[in-house]
């Protein structure tokens, strides 16, 4: 019995730590300001524009047209087109390259390295897009801005281009505390911002490191069973202490999804890529306690730290059983969860939240249900995930508005 206690004292602590740590990062991150680097000379760097798009292409217009609109001009624009109809496709420019792959490669990280394959000329840096993004007109220069200051990988600001339904509104609170647990914060406090997957640009030579590591080549073959690319990366930065910036005017829209199921479904492959993650996580947190790198100590807690909503269901049942077994410990659950809850407001207030994603906070136990629901479908990977559709084709004009 009382190793029983003592197990459960422990895990309690553990839980109430990372509870609190979104606490001590926000209010950490707001005493330190990003200071950029400045070149005695600007340098206009050359950027290669990945778009993965699978199965319906038309939905790339709007990213296309937003990223030919960019005030910074030295890119081009590859839009690889993977099992798409292409015949209606009427968008041409000396800037777009469209690449319809012969064969399906039914993977994003197929569809990079094809178009990597298939590049005009040598870029500085890679940047990557999913096909439902739209570019901020600023994004490569505020992009560039980070690549003159020496940043080898930056991150992107991703928000929602949707707020259309209830779920879309839950989605984007969710991303909105992310953004800022996950990335603002931790790059303000001297580490890495978590990569989001789409609106991230990383130094060419880098990049196409990354895509012939051992990883990439055995998730080849793993199908939807394959670590999410993002993940991948972030892992093989982290590995070398290259930091992570963020650029959080660099601005990428992102759709939301719009419905119940969507929401299921896309929140089981993330869960199923965070525990499969864990191994790597404890790697880079034991290399920063080795090599005294805060960089990767600091991102080995951030990308080990649970889900939002199991560490809410876990501390809720241990408070609950500690009311019986050691009150202490009850009360400090208690207090961690109110912590945790009241810095979910704040980052809202901090990132400025539209009203649309306040309104969305008594939506938040119907979302929390799916996420469970998505959680119970992880044991079949390859029969239980399916490619998020997007369907909301809006412009950039009409986003900015």
């Amino acid at each position: 019995m009382d190793l029983l206690v003592y197990l459960f004292i422990i895990v309690s602590v553990m839980l109430a730590f990372f509870l609190v740590l979104p606490t001590i990062n926000v209010l950490a991150s707001l005493f330190r300001r990003e200071k950029l680097n400045v070149p005695g000379k600007l340098r206009n760097h050359d950027f290669g524009c990945v778009i993965t798009a699978y199965k319906n292409v038309d939905i790339a217009k709007g990213l296309v047209r937003s990223l030919l609109m960019q005030a910074h001009q030295n890119h081009h624009i590859y839009l690889v087109a993977d099992a798409c109809d292409v015949s209606d496709w009427d968008l041409t420019n000396e800037k777009l390259t469209l690449l319809r792959p012969t064969e399906p490669l039914n993977l994003k990280v197929k569809s990079i390295i094809h178009a990597v394959e298939n590049f005009v000329r040598h870029h500085d840096y890679i940047a990557v897009f999913d096909a439902d993004n739209l570019a901020h007109p600023d994004f490569l220069g505020e992009i560039n801005r980070y690549a003159n200051a020496g940043h080898l990988a930056i991150q992107g600001q991703r928000t929602a281009k949707n707020l259309d339904t209830i779920m879309a509104c839950a989605d984007a609170l969710g991303e909105f505390y992310k953004n800022y647990i996950d990335r603002e914060a931790p790059y303000r406090n001297g580490s890495s911002a978590v990569i989001s997957g789409s609106g991230m640009a990383v130094e060419t030579a880098l990049y196409k490191a990354y895509l012939t590591s051992p990883e990439i080549e055995q998730g080849k073959h793993q199908w939807k069973k394959m670590l999410q690319e993002d993940k991948i990366l972030q892992n093989f930065l982290l590995r070398q202490d290259i930091k992570i910036s963020y650029a959080r005017k660099a601005i990428c829209y992102d759709e939301k999804v719009t419905s119940a199921s969507a929401v299921e479904t896309q929140r089981s492959r993330w869960l199923f890529s965070y525990f499969q993650n864990i191994p790597n996580s404890l790697g880079i947190l034991r290399r920063g306690l080795v090599n005294f790198s805060w960089n990767q100590w600091l991102f080995g807690l951030v990308t080990i730290a649970p889900p939002m909503f199991i560490m809410l269901f876990a501390a809720t049942g241990l408070a609950l059983i500690g009311l019986f077994i050691h009150v202490w410990v009850s009360l400090l659950l208690a207090v961690a969860i109110v912590l945790f809850v009241l810095t979910i407001f704040w980052t809202l207030h901090l990132s400025r939240a539209p009203k649309a994603v306040w309104a969305a906070v008594g939506a938040m136990p119907a979302f929390i249900l799916r996420q469970l629901r998505g959680l119970l479908k992880m044991g079949n990977p390859n029969k239980n995930f399916k490619h998020t559709e997007h369907s909301r084709s809006v412009t950039i004009e009409e986003v900015l508005k």
